[in-house]
């Protein structure tokens, strides 16, 4: 009988009750990517900031955010570090099969942040591919990995902390940075020295999701449905607005319909 009962609690458990029995979230977020995720020494902001914390309201749990890296974004999520990775992660096929991907919140592309005046010089995939060009890229994400494939003959420049890309642009120790819609338009949004290259035609087409562990279905199903219902009441286009979440309107209408 004992037996039995003790099988009953451990097939029930999971981890969305974990949080509510300890009272808190715990999100794992590099910290490095705006507008989604930034933390400057002291508070973390940004969209999938915001989003996390509402989460949290609406779980009626307190939240702790964890800094985690690109590359150690899957193996901190598998040791249990925390229950939710967020900030602008890509959906990907090997994400899914070491984790559980939520619905994608955002449709976006691959393309090049530049200085101003300079995007017509990289328009096109075989003017950055050749060793003339520096390629500015963050280390363990798929910026690197569209890099890798795409630009091998370009002179690749990769960087641990994604925040430095944007600086060495400025600065002209590279000439680019591959990065994504969202980041390339926030730049350019709240700083007239930089430029982005094909913003309505990016050179790739992907989404962004939230990682969970493995199996973990209670706590998926629960954040897409908050998801959903984010998007019902309009809430996450507010919260895009006030992390100046510049997005071409196409990638919206796709994104919302």
């Amino acid at each position: 009988m004992i037996l039995a009962v003790t099988l009953s609690v451990f097939a029930h458990a999971d981890r969305l009750d974990d949080i509510q029995q300890r009272g808190y979230l715990l999100v794992g977020t590099t910290g490095d990517y705006k507008p989604f995720s930034y933390y400057d020494g002291k508070n973390y902001s940004g969209y999938d900031i915001d989003v996390a914390k509402y989460m949290a309201k609406q779980l009626n749990v307190d939240i702790r955010f964890v800094k985690t890296t690109w590359k150690g974004l899957i193996p901190d999520l598998q040791q249990g570090k925390f229950d939710i990775a967020m900030g602008g992660i890509t959906r990907r096929i090997d994400r899914q099969l070491a984790a559980e991907q939520t619905q994608g919140y955002m449709t976006f592309g691959k393309l090049f942040l530049v200085q101003r005046g300079q995007a017509h010089l990289y328009n096109t995939l075989a003017k950055v591919n050749n060793p003339k060009v520096r390629v500015g890229v963050n280390i363990g994400g798929t910026n690197e990995k569209f890099a890798d494939q795409y630009l091998n003959k370009a002179t690749l420049v990769k960087f641990e902390d994604n925040l430095a890309v944007p600086k060495a642009v400025l600065a002209g120790k590279v000439d680019l940075m591959v990065t994504e819609t969202p980041e390339a338009l926030y730049y350019q949004t709240t700083n007239p020295k930089f430029g982005v290259v094909r913003k309505n035609n990016p050179f790739t087409k992907s989404q962004f999701t939230y990682l969970i562990g493995k199996g973990e279905q209670r706590l998926l199903n629960t954040v897409n449905f908050l998801m959903d219902d984010m998007r019902l009441q309009g809430i996450d286009q507010q919260m895009m607005q006030n992390n100046h979440l510049a997005i071409p309107k196409y990638i919206l209408a796709e994104t919302t319909s």
